[in-house]
């Protein structure tokens, strides 16, 4: 009995274990541009993408209601950190996917005094840059910022 038991435990934990798949590149070769909707939610068809950003304007700008209809530029880096920022922004939030969701890791400041006028991201792997007209920034998802 006892060795029927041992087996069927080493059986048990063998199916229980957990798989690695590693490396992964999560990366998103060009940035996206989304309209937020009258529901303050963006969407993207190509990576089935959807999800709520007024607390990200309450946020930024202390204002939820501030979300329709402006757009948000959005990228995903290889470790797969979503960058995300729009027009008027001051900082570059980095988020992680939690069952349902994202959950913000940190928020970069680009500037405390000048907002972002027109931001574009580029992916430079490891790193994102961000161009702000002539500004540069190349960023990274430890929430570190070296201007260009």
């Amino acid at each position: 009995m006892k060795l029927f038991q041992s087996v069927l435990l080493i059986i048990m934990s063998t199916g229980c274990s957990s798989i690695t798949l590693q490396p992964g590149d999560f990366s998103w070769p060009i940035e996206t541009v989304l309209k937020v909707d009258e529901k303050g939610f963006i969407t993207e068809d190509r990576y089935s993408f959807s999800v709520n950003v007024r607390p990200l304007f309450q946020e930024e700008f202390a204002d939820s209601a501030a979300a329709a209809g402006k757009e948000i530029r959005m990228i995903r880096d290889q470790s797969g950190f979503y960058f995300i920022t729009g027009e008027g922004f001051k900082n570059v939030y980095l988020f992680l996917p939690i069952e349902a969701g994202l959950e913000m890791g940190d928020a970069i400041s680009i500037s405390d005094s000048l907002a972002l006028s027109a931001p574009l991201f580029n992916q430079k792997s490891p790193n994102i840059e961000l161009l702000d007209g002539p500004r540069k920034y190349l960023l990274h998802n430890s929430g570190t910022v070296r201007q260009l």
